[in-house]
């Protein structure tokens, strides 16, 4: 069997969408907040933005990321952020950009993960789509075109707007420098992507 070889710029990428999904997905357990701790960025804007996430994992304590968690995207009925891509398209949940990305799931051979209640159009559902399709979680790597068809049919036109949304709510200590990771990691996927047509 040939070995899968993905090289230092997309194992970054990846670790970016894979560092959004965990943390999109559940509130960071004590050993995520210790290696959330242990990042380090460059001067870049999307640098000093993981080192501020570093900085503030270092100030919290699994029960307030849990709490903070809660509030953001829980809530009472409704948390202050939906990360959903059907409420961002249509103001509903389970509306047709779900459908349209099951249905890519299944020609891309890709299942609902056993016991996972949300539905696939999750944010942080999406980042490990995302992050399989460039490490090969999935069989083997994508082709980078393959990997802008998904994004920008499934994520390109709200999810820097969702991460914009989550920098900015009230409820938001750890998650802020999260959603500004995201916010400009977006533009630089974007661009990026832009480069191949």
């Amino acid at each position: 069997m040939d070995a899968i070889c993905v090289d230092d710029e997309d194992r970054q990428r990846g670790g970016i969408y894979g560092l959004l999904a965990s943390l999109l997905t559940a509130p960071p357990d004590q050993r995520q907040l210790l290696a959330l701790r242990a990042l380090s960025g460059d001067a870049s804007p999307l640098g000093r933005a993981v080192a501020d996430l570093a900085a503030v994992a270092a100030e919290v304590t699994p029960e307030q990321a849990s709490a903070e968690f809660d509030d953001l995207f829980i809530g009472l009925g409704r948390g202050q952020v939906v990360p959903y891509a059907s409420s961002y398209l249509t103001g509903f949940l389970n509306e047709k950009p779900l459908a349209l990305l099951r249905a890519d799931l299944a020609r891309l051979g890709i299942a609902r993960a056993e016991g996972i209640g949300e539905p696939e159009d999750h944010a942080g559902i999406l980042c490990e789509v995302m992050q399989g399709l460039i490490d090969g979680s999935f069989g083997s790597p994508a082709a980078l075109t393959r990997q802008r068809d998904f994004l920008g049919a499934h994520l390109a036109s709200w999810w820097e707007h969702f991460f914009t949304d989550l920098e900015a709510a009230p409820a938001a200590h750890l998650y802020r420098p999260l959603g500004r990771i995201g916010r400009l990691f977006a533009g630089i996927e974007a661009e990026a992507f832009a480069m191949l047509d």
